[in-house]
This record gives C-alpha cells, structure tokens and sequence, in this order.
C-alpha cells in the first residue's frame, strides 16, 4: 500500500490519521505540538514526516498555517508525490500551494464538513477537486475518510467549502439572532425551538442546538472570512468576532452568546 505523511494532528486530523493507518496504511504523522501522535509513528519535522512518501495530506486550521508548514516539507517531495490538502482554506490560497509545488508533484484540494465524530467513523463529505487522473489516485485514500464527492478542476473542492460553511454558520449566526429577538418579544425559546426544528430550517435547527459537534466559533469566522466580504458574511463573522470568550467552542455556543447579550441589553 501506499506509504503516507499526515501532517496536523488536531481536533480533526487525529481521528482521521488513525482511520488510515487502520486501513492498513505505513503512516507517518506529524504535529506541531509533539505528543499527539499516541502509538502512531510521528516524525520530528514536517520534512521528514514527508521523505520517501506516496502521498501527504495535510490538515491544517488556516492558509497561514499550511502556507508556513508547506515550506518546511514541499522541498522533499518527489517526483510522483500526491499531496491532498485537507485544510479549509479556499480557492486562493489553494493556487498558491499549486504554484509552489516542485515538477511531477500534483495537488488535490479536498476540504471537508462534518464533525469529530464523523471524522472518526469515516463519515465526512470531502470535496474533492484536481485534474482527473490525481483525483483518481487520491479517491481510494479519501474513501477511508468519508463519502467523496469530486466537484471538478484544481481549486473547485476548496470553493465549494466555502460555500457550503460560509452557508451553515452565517445561517446558525442568524438562528441565534432570531431567538434572542423571540426572547425580546415574549415567544417562549422552546417554543420557538420546536416550531424551528419541524419546518424548512430543520437542518440548520439541529446544527444550532448540536451537543456532539467540535468546530471552534473562530476556525467559523475564518471560513466567512475566505467566503469574502458579502454584507450578510460580515455581518456574521463580526458577531462571531463580538465574543471571545466562546471561540474555542463549539459554533453552537453562538446561539447562548446571543442570548445572554439579548438579556442583558433587555435589563440594562
């Protein structure tokens, strides 16, 4: 099987690393912070997490990061590699990493949605883009990993990310905004949950209210942030950015911030 390199061991990259290397793959990890890794083989440098590898994938929180850690390892990359990057870091930043790889290596962009637990129970929707023949290559590993959906050329998987996230967290922002708004006007919040919860905002309901999911409020500003400067998206994004004290949790945790800020302007 092919030997792969897996560099960023996050919330989101450790369950999909171990899912690899159960299906059998020689796998080499790498993370910034050391010690993640647990009984998988971790490399002390990206470079050499890389060296004599098939294939990498990286899965990095933003083009800051892939951009700064794809300089330590692009170096080492062989003619032949195949380099999945994971990251949501959209279309952009997508054909810079292309501009920079060296001759015969080949780029996919494959950014997912979904949560930690789908990451470890291989139930992610990847968005795969890149010229067809490296598509093909990277499907068998990608099919470890979640349900594979190919959206075109290089730079088409990382786009439709963004659109897809930009979507779910600019509309669980404004979820949170209109329950405060209920509050206000004396509608009962479970009330207003419920009716919520059984019409056309189902899906966007059961996001806002979700207890299992783990996508930190400021990896969600970032992606509005790759979305553009659309007056709805930066709205959101600044709501998201108006409170610090949740950024390490759960997007979720944007519906209880919104609320407390409606009781409080209430009784002030």
């Amino acid at each position: 099987m092919k030997k792969i390199a897996f560099l960023g061991l996050g919330r989101m990259g450790l369950p999909m690393a171990r899912r690899l290397a159960a299906a059998g793959y020689p796998l080499t990890v790498w993370n910034r912070s050391p010690g993640r890794a647990g009984d998988l083989t971790e490399a002390a440098t990206p470079a050499g997490a890389v060296r004599g590898a098939d294939v990498v994938v990286t899965m990095l929180s933003d083009p800051a990061a892939v951009a700064e850690v794809a300089g330590r390892f692009t170096a080492e990359l062989a003619p032949g590699t195949l380099w999945i990057d994971m990251s949501s870091i959209g279309p952009e930043a997508t054909a810079g990493l292309r501009a920079r790889l060296p001759d015969g290596v080949v780029l996919v962009d494959a950014p997912v949605i979904g949560s930690v637990g789908p990451a470890a129970t291989g139930d992610l929707v990847v968005f795969a883009g890149g010229e067809g023949a490296d598509l093909d290559r990277a499907q068998p590993v990608l099919e470890h990993l979640g349900r594979v959906r190919r959206c075109g050329g290089p730079g088409s998987g990382a786009a439709l990310k963004v659109v897809v996230i930009g979507a779910i967290v600019a509309c669980v922002t404004a979820l949170g905004d209109v329950l405060a708004a209920g509050e206000e006007l004396g509608v009962p919040r479970e009330q207003a949950r419920e009716v919520l919860s059984a019409g056309p905002l189902a899906g966007v309901a059961a996001r806002a209210f979700s207890t299992e999911s783990d996508f930190p409020v400021r990896l969600a500003a970032k992606d509005l942030a790759l979305a553009g400067g659309g007056p709805v998206l930066t709205a959101a994004r600044e709501v998201l950015l108006a409170h610090p004290s949740i950024a390490e949790q759960d997007l979720s945790a944007v519906v209880g911030a919104l609320r407390r800020t409606a009781r409080a302007a209430t009784t002030a």
